[in-house]
């Protein structure tokens, strides 16, 4: 029997597996599951989005930084979800050859996801990319580390 999540999961979902909450919550729904392996999750760049008003005037565009959060905490429910793990947060140890290759703009869907390579006690690496339709707009690997909440 396997674990993949057949459905999707909402916000109320997530929010039972992460502890990120409005207005840092980066992801809408999470698209598919196998918890301890892989997530493919959405985020919906919405022309109302708290960063864009500074980012840029007159060009909005989702900050790189940000683009990076939402593909942690896609991994971060791969993570949590999985019953050992729960209740408890995941935080970053680090970020290695992110690289940027498409903007990231309102209207935009931006399909994450995160494929955990290793997981050794409470610190894991995963492969992370983020594409909009077709197109490639960040990848990179995610090193990080559970811990009591």
């Amino acid at each position: 029997m396997s674990d993949r999540l057949k459905t999707a999961l909402g916000r109320a979902e997530i929010e039972a597996i992460l502890p990120h909450r409005e207005p840092f919550l980066m992801i809408d729904e999470v698209l598919e599951l196998e918890p301890g392996e892989r997530v493919r999750a959405r985020k919906t760049v919405r022309p109302d989005e708290w960063y864009l008003a500074g980012h840029f005037p007159g060009r909005p565009v989702m900050p790189g930084v940000l683009i990076v959060e939402a593909m942690a905490q896609t991994g971060a429910v791969a993570v949590l979800s999985q019953e050992e793990n729960r209740g408890r947060i995941a935080l970053f140890a680090g970020i290695d050859d992110v690289r940027f290759k498409r903007i990231v703009e309102p209207g935009d869907e931006l399909t994450l996801v995160c494929e955990l390579e290793a997981v050794r006690g409470p610190v894991g690496r995963g492969r992370a990319t983020g594409r909009v339709g077709d197109e490639l707009a960040v990848r990179g690997t995610l090193t990080f580390a559970t811990a009591a909440t």
